[in-house]
């Protein structure tokens, strides 16, 4: 969310931004929220005035009733019960511009950094740099299920008897594939200097709408019926949310932490053959990585973020590309985002397995997250990344590390968290 002053001090900086990010339909709302701002305003300040009025009457009705006055006294009364009238007037007009402000207020867009290319979806992204080769095997990878299938890893089948579409049982190797490489990026972030935590994996209202939009709220989140409780869709908001309303020294900054939670997404919409099976499902567990840090810092450690993610990928062989968001691709709190995409030997091409952002302020706006500075208090950046996403990686792994045989090799980084095994041997072909 923007700061309010900017907005009022800078209302064609604000419109470019919409129109770079292609929301024009959002145009109107600059000049409206600024008109109610100073309505808003000019409530405020009647009503201040009419504050003092009232303490200036109180004494001066005192001093008429001392001095017999009875008369006089009375008629004062009269205009401090008019100005109360008029008073409770005002505070309920208050009340009602403030919300009309704070509505408008988080829908328009953060303003993107001056390096986002300009760009209307996901089709327009940038890609920045590969690491790694990618290679395609002179054998046929067959789809991600189907690799499972071969080790008895997976089970579609009961999971949607259970839970329906977009759920799944993980078994055998497989599960305890997904659980090593949770289990081995919890332990990389530690290693980075990062302090470990498992948070609550539901929060409320207050939280949901101080970490994301009110469009993603819609699209992703499942509320707990009868109770004011989400389940979360990514650690990212429980963490951001763990420093709601907190002043913290600015000399114990940065707060860099890595949480493991599992993860609830509506995934609203029809799909793709190659976005069904584990791609896109409702339930996923993630190794997660968010920052807490001074505004003059966020640049740093969003690079920071990203090249840990692909310094993992890369420790556990599979070649990765970065792909800067281009403005229409930015979800509406972003300052800078871009996405880790890993190489899929069976399609031939790179998909989407974590995103890297900076939020700058928004979050720190909405949730009141205050640094104690030198000169006195500001608002703090937020930065989130994704560590992994078994569901994803385990695609990646199992296309990128397949052989022809249908067995499939385990890095040595990861063989410890697999009880030393170096290769997994299908049940049947």
């Amino acid at each position: 969310m923007l700061d309010l002053k900017f907005v009022r001090e800078n209302p064609d900086i604000v419109k470019q931004n919409i129109k770079n990010k292609f929301q024009d339909d959002k145009l109107p709302l600059v000049d409206e929220v600024i008109e109610l701002d100073a309505q808003n305003r000019a409530a405020k300040a009647e009503a201040d005035n009419l504050r003092a009025a009232r303490n200036k009457l109180s004494k001066e009705i005192g001093k008429l009733m001392g001095q017999g006055k009875k008369e006089e006294a009375e008629a004062v009364k009269a205009q401090v019960n008019a100005n109360a009238a008029r008073l409770a007037e005002l505070e309920v007009k208050e009340n009602e511009l403030e919300a009309k402000v704070l509505k408008i207020m988080m829908t328009i867009p953060n303003i993107i950094d001056p390096t986002v290319p300009i760009g209307r979806d996901d089709s327009e992204n940038v890609e920045i740099e590969r690491f790694g080769e990618p290679a395609v095997p002179d054998f046929e990878i067959p789809y991600h299920t189907d690799i499972m299938k071969s080790f008895d890893g997976i089970d579609l089948d009961a999971a949607g008897k259970v839970a329906g579409n977009g759920f799944y049982y993980l078994m055998g190797d497989i599960a305890r594939l997904h659980s090593a490489v949770i289990s081995y990026a919890r332990d990389f972030m530690i290693n980075r200097g990062f302090t470990y935590c498992v948070p609550p994996f539901m929060i409320r209202s207050n939280v949901v709408t101080g970490v994301m939009s009110f469009a993603e709220m819609d699209a992703m989140m499942y509320k707990i019926e009868g109770e004011d409780l989400y389940l979360i869709g990514t650690s990212e908001h429980s963490m951001i949310g763990k420093f709601i309303d907190t002043i913290t020294p600015e000399d114990q900054l940065p707060k860099t932490l890595t949480s493991y939670s599992p993860c609830f997404r509506k995934e609203k919409g029809a799909h793709g053959i190659e976005e069904r099976g584990v791609y896109r499902i409702h339930q996923f567990e993630k190794q997660e990585m968010i920052v807490i840090c001074k505004p003059e810092e966020s640049p740093m450690w969003y690079d920071k973020l990203w090249q840990n993610t692909v310094d993992l990928f890369r420790s556990l062989e599979i070649p990765v590309r970065t792909l800067e968001c281009c403005s229409g691709d930015l979800a509406d709190l972003k300052v800078k985002s871009c996405d880790v995409e890993a190489w899929s030997p069976r399609q031939k091409k790179y998909f989407e397995v974590g995103s890297c952002s900076n939020l700058g302020d928004a979050q720190a706006r909405r949730l009141k997250i205050r640094v104690d500075g030198e000169n006195g208090k500001y608002l703090a950046h937020t930065l989130n990344n994704t560590v992994v996403a078994p569901p994803r990686m385990l695609i990646a792994f199992l296309e990128n590390h397949l052989q022809a045989d249908g067995s499939v090799t385990i890095p040595e980084v990861l063989r410890p968290y697999m009880g030393g095994a170096e290769v997994l041997i299908p049940k049947h072909k």
